[in-house]
């Protein structure tokens, strides 16, 4: 056996038995769960994770697919045709102009809305600050012709028109142009001529095209530029003037000649142009046999056009000028970036061509949040099994996307290439933001199975260690130290644990001093019982001799000698009465009760009446014992003699059935407490109210008690009950034939 050394004193000791695993079990089932429940918390973590990765891949294949679908959508609208087909130049800067490659062979320019149209589509209009607009371009098609188109809108007030025959330009609105190209200049004048009103409030003309040679008018014999066609059309809606003039004017755009206007006219109207400048080089190029037609030209990107709006006047500021500052750039690739997720890149190359000559672009990067590197190798490491990766597959293959794009000038392949990375590092980043609670989780789970571990599961082991050296060390025939040797006040503590510590010692405690008064008490109600049995036995064997078996007496000095043996070296009466038999017998319930109140006055208790029954005459045969009856019915009628008024009388009645019979003790006088009816025949238990004082009789709780045991043991019953104006104990037998 193990010893069990007392922490507190260290020198008491108790055998130890060894404790098997049931002893154990509830704490090898607390533990169990806290380890379960922090690796369910870490593996629903990384299950969740798993089923991230695996919508997030699925939703980036969705979102590639989209990505590549709207950019090939915007690639085959004219506008995006028109960004590839110019991506060499459309980054060098907006103003001066450089004319573009349009997606059309030619416009239409003689229509004021099949030009609008043709230039919206293609997106290639320049935005000025004051609502103006220009576009620059040529054909796809060499044999359309070698021109540039210029069309666009500004804001005027009426349309001055020029005279027929008139030789001063300045007397009329006007346009000026010049082109810089292969290190030649070409200008032109071109006045505006009205022609007649077609039944609308709109106003249209024609812009007919002279040299510009900077004199302030025209040569008598200049005659138009044969292939130089210009068009204004001026709407009859008005509009307000721009929202801020002053800083338009401070800036250098046109908006002071447009404040002038609108002094002058109050209304100002969208007029829109539309010119087709003659370009002799082009038309050369085209019809040179010795060379090979090149189109659209190498050097158009260093080509540089102005176009300048005047009202009628030498001084006049321009009504707009395309080399004013604050120019929005037209339509590029560049536009398509956004369409793309950060990492995804495109490369658009013409077929033929070299690697070298291909645009690539890249979805526009966005600065990664913060991750911890063991959680992005950890989402790496989980496996996927969505579609299209194969089984398990745990670093899935970028997706990647190739489309042909067919426009005018040839055919160009577009590769897409996704980025799964950035899918991994933006799972990290959420992960490592929701690190931080499972983090969290896990030191509760840890605090928790910390707590219980040290402040209650050792304590209890430590307390279940000594209730069972206790336990085995009280087992009969053991000589070994026993309950007095059990101390607990070192787990005394404020929390739980601590007070039922502290409540176990403490009655440990008192139950270690109950139990030496209780045997101290035995001892002392034993020798007194050995004194008073011998001290009567001799007196009775006396009295036996001296009162015949015909003297009245010799019934109450039987009765004495038989409590006498009953009670005789009893360690206590409760012992005792239990362990007294009782025979079994045939009484005659109704001579009993009668003889009871005939003879009641022997016993000092006067005035007892019996009502016999009516109902039942004669002997009424019940099981019980005449000596044991007789003093079940001597203690109550003491009682009932002590609480009843002076001179009421004591009435016993007695009722009968087939198979019970029941005896009555009435009397009198106050009532028991309700909380006591059940209670008075316990030992010990009496009345505090009573009127006989403590040691002036026989008032020490045992009479009833006495009846109660002696009852039970002739297989009867007896209660009380509160009647009105007294007390009533009832009898009841089992009635025999």
């Amino acid at each position: 056996m193990k010893r069990l050394l007392h922490p507190a004193l260290e020198i008491s000791r108790l055998e130890m038995p060894r404790l098997g695993l049931p002893a154990f079990r509830l704490r090898i089932l607390v533990r169990s769960v806290f380890v379960l429940l922090a690796l369910a918390t870490v593996a629903l973590s990384v299950v969740v994770l798993k089923d991230e990765k695996e919508r997030a891949w699925q939703a980036y294949q969705h979102g590639f697919v989209r990505s590549q679908a709207e950019v090939m959508a915007r690639l085959r609208h004219p506008s995006g045709q028109l960004a590839l087909l110019n991506a060499s130049h459309l980054g060098q800067g907006v103003t001066p102009l450089a004319p573009l490659l349009l997606p059309y062979a030619a416009i239409d320019f003689d229509d004021p809305q099949k030009s609008q149209q043709a230039v919206e589509m293609a997106g290639c209009s320049v935005q000025y600050p004051d609502g103006a607009s220009v576009c620059a371009a040529i054909g796809n098609n060499p044999y359309a012709g070698g021109f540039i188109y210029l069309v666009g809108s500004f804001y005027s007030g009426e349309l001055t028109p020029r005279e027929r025959g008139a030789l001063v330009p300045a007397e009329a609105h006007r346009a000026r142009i010049s082109l810089d190209m292969r290190g030649a200049t070409y200008r032109w004048i071109a006045p505006y001529e009205a022609m007649p009103p077609q039944g609308s409030a709109a106003v249209r003309g024609r812009l007919t095209g002279f040299v510009d040679t900077g004199a302030p008018q025209l040569d008598a014999r200049a005659r138009p530029v044969r292939d130089f066609r210009g068009w204004l059309w001026q709407n009859g809606q008005c509009r307000d003037l721009p929202p801020n003039p002053i800083n338009q004017a401070s800036t250098g755009t046109s908006a002071g000649a447009l404040t002038g206007e609108a002094a002058a006219t109050d209304c100002l109207r969208r007029t829109h142009y539309s010119i087709r400048l003659p370009v002799e080089l082009f038309r050369e190029a085209l019809f040179r046999k010795d060379e090979r037609l090149v189109w659209p030209p190498e050097d158009l990107g260093q080509m540089r056009v102005r176009v300048e709006m005047l009202a009628p006047g030498e001084d006049a500021r321009p009504l707009f000028d395309s080399n004013a500052p604050g120019a929005q750039l037209a339509a590029s690739l560049g536009d398509l970036s956004r369409s793309l997720l950060p990492g995804e890149r495109v490369q658009i190359r013409k077929m033929g061509s070299d690697e070298a000559s291909a645009i690539t672009l890249k979805g526009v990067e966005v600065q990664a949040e913060p991750s911890a590197p063991w959680l992005l190798r950890l989402i790496r490491w989980l496996p996927l099994e969505a579609a299209g990766v194969g089984p398990a597959a745990v670093t899935p293959v970028a997706p990647t996307g190739l489309d042909i794009l067919d426009t005018p000038t040839g055919n160009y392949v577009v590769n897409f290439t996704g980025h799964l990375r950035g899918v991994e590092q933006g799972l990290a980043a959420v992960a490592t933001r929701l690190s931080w609670y499972l983090g969290a989780m896990l030191g509760a789970i840890a605090l928790a199975w910390l707590v219980v571990e040290v402040g209650l599961i050792r304590r209890v082991t430590a307390l279940t260690r000594r209730a069972a050296a206790v336990s085995y060390n009280v087992q009969p025939g053991h000589t070994g130290p026993r309950l007095g040797d059990l101390d607990v006040s070192d787990l005394r503590g404020s929390d739980e644990l601590g007070i039922l510590a502290g409540g176990l010692a403490d009655l440990l405690q008192r139950v270690k001093d109950d139990l030496q008064r209780e045997q101290l008490r035995a001892q002392q109600e034993r020798d007194m019982w050995h004194a008073v049995g011998h001290e009567i036995m001799s007196p009775l064997q006396s009295l036996m001799a001296l009162n015949g078996p015909q003297d009245p007496g010799n019934r109450y000095v039987q009765r004495m000698q038989q409590a006498i043996h009953v009670l005789y070296g009893t360690a206590s009466p409760a012992e005792a009465l239990q362990a007294a038999d009782v025979p079994e017998g045939r009484l005659d319930l109704d001579a009993f009760l009668r003889n009871v109140a005939d003879n009641a006055h022997f016993a000092g208790i006067m005035n007892v009446v019996y009502a016999p029954s009516t109902d039942q005459p004669g002997p009424v045969i019940v099981r019980a014992d005449e000596f044991a009856l007789e003093d079940v019915v001597t203690h109550i009628l003491r009682n009932a003699d002590r609480y009843r008024p002076t001179g009421s009388p004591i009435t016993l009645t007695l009722t009968a059935s087939e198979s019970t019979a029941s005896a009555t003790l009435h009397n009198q006088g106050s009532t028991i407490a309700e909380d006591l009816l059940e209670r008075i025949f316990e030992l010990g238990v009496s009345d505090p109210t009573s009127p006989t004082p403590l040691g002036e009789g026989e008032h020490r709780g045992q009479g009833l008690f006495v009846a109660k045991t002696y009852m039970a043991k002739m297989g009867g019953t007896i209660n009380a009950r509160n009647t009105e104006g007294g007390v009533a104990f009832v009898l009841t037998f089992q009635r025999l034939g």
